[in-house]
C-alpha cells in the first residue's frame, strides 16, 4: 500500500510539476514538500488541503488510508501482546514443570537450571538491539509474575521455602531475569 507521501509524489509527477513548482503553487515551503514525499512528515489540515487543491484531488482519499494504517497498527499491537503473553506462559510452564514437581530428581533440576540460562541467552542473542528493561518486561514478565504468585499463593515464608530451598525455582527464575537483563554485556564484541 502506498503512503501519503508516495501518492503525493506520483500525483505531482502526473500533473507535470516539480517539487519546487508544487511548493510555489501551494505556498508551502519546499523543504516541507520534500519531507512529505520522503515520508518524514505527514501533511495534515491546511497543508494537506493546499496540496490537494493544487493536485486537484479530494483530501478524504488520504484520510481513509491513515485510518487503515491505524487499524493495522492496533491489530499489530494486539498480536504482539498475545504472542508475548503466550511465550511467557510457555516459559513459566517449562521452568515450573522441571522444578516444582515433588518427584523432580536432580536431573530435572539441573535441566531447569541450564534452561534458565540458555533460553534467556538465546532471547538476548536474537534481540541484541532491544533495551534490557524492555526485554525483561516483554520476555521476563512471566518469571516475575511466577515469583509473586508463588510467594503469595503459599504465604511469604512457605512460598520462599518451597521456591528457594526445596525446588530451586527461585534460583532459576532469578537467573533467567538476570540473563535477560545483563545478557548484552556477555555478547559485546571486543573491537
Amino acid at each position: 500500500m502506498n503512503s501519503i507521501g508516495n501518492k503525493i509524489s506520483e500525483l505531482r509527477k502526473v500533473k507535470g510539476y516539480t517539487q519546487e513548482e508544487l511548493a510555489e503553487l501551494s505556498k508551502i515551503n519546499l523543504r516541507t514538500i520534500q519531507r512529505i514525499e520522503n515520508d518524514k512528515n505527514e501533511p495534515r489540515g491546511k497543508t494537506l488541503k493546499l496540496i490537494c487543491d493544487i493536485l486537484e484531488i479530494d483530501p478524504s482519499e488520504f484520510k481513509s488510508n491513515t485510518m487503515n494504517n491505524h487499524k493495522k497498527s492496533v491489530l499489530y499491537i494486539l498480536l504482539n501482546i498475545c504472542f508475548y503473553l503466550l511465550l511467557n506462559i510457555i516459559l513459566m510452564f517449562v521452568i515450573g514443570f522441571l522444578t516444582l514437581d515433588s518427584e523432580a530428581n536432580l536431573n530435572s533440576r539441573i535441566g531447569a537450571f541450564l534452561l534458565s540460562i540458555f533460553i534467556p541467552f538465546y532471547i538476548v542473542y536474537i534481540t541484541k538491539s532491544m533495551n534490557p528493561i524492555e526485554r525483561v518486561l516483554k520476555f521476563g514478565s512471566g518469571y516475575i509474575l511466577y515469583i509473586i504468585m508463588l510467594l503469595f499463593a503459599r504465604g511469604l515464608i512457605l512460598g520462599f521455602q518451597i521456591g528457594f530451598i526445596r525446588t530451586g525455582l527461585f534460583q532459576c527464575l532469578i537467573i533467567s531475569i538476570g540473563v535477560l537483563f545483563y545478557g548484552n554485556y556477555l555478547l559485546k564484541e571486543e573491537k
